[in-house]
């Protein structure tokens, strides 16, 4: 593959993966530092769900491009 080619869908997924990273919930905040009592396990759903595995492979898609980019160079 192109050198140029590689280089851009890097930059698509790592905007792809900022917004995603930036869409999951931040519903753990301050409280549980200080001992609040909410220890309830949640399991995701839905949409949560869907984010969780879209961070996982454009994660690992980042990386292993990233890599490529490194060796190829």
């Amino acid at each position: 593959m192109n050198y140029t080619l590689l280089t851009f869908l890097n930059l698509i997924v790592m905007v792809l993966l900022i917004i995603v990273i930036s869409l999951q919930n931040k519903s753990a905040g301050l409280s549980n530092v200080f001992g609040s009592s909410g220890n309830i396990v949640q399991t995701r759903r839905g949409f949560e769900k869907w984010l969780f595995y879209a961070t996982t492979i454009l994660g690992i898609l980042f990386v292993g491009l990233s890599i490529t980019l490194l060796l190829i160079k």
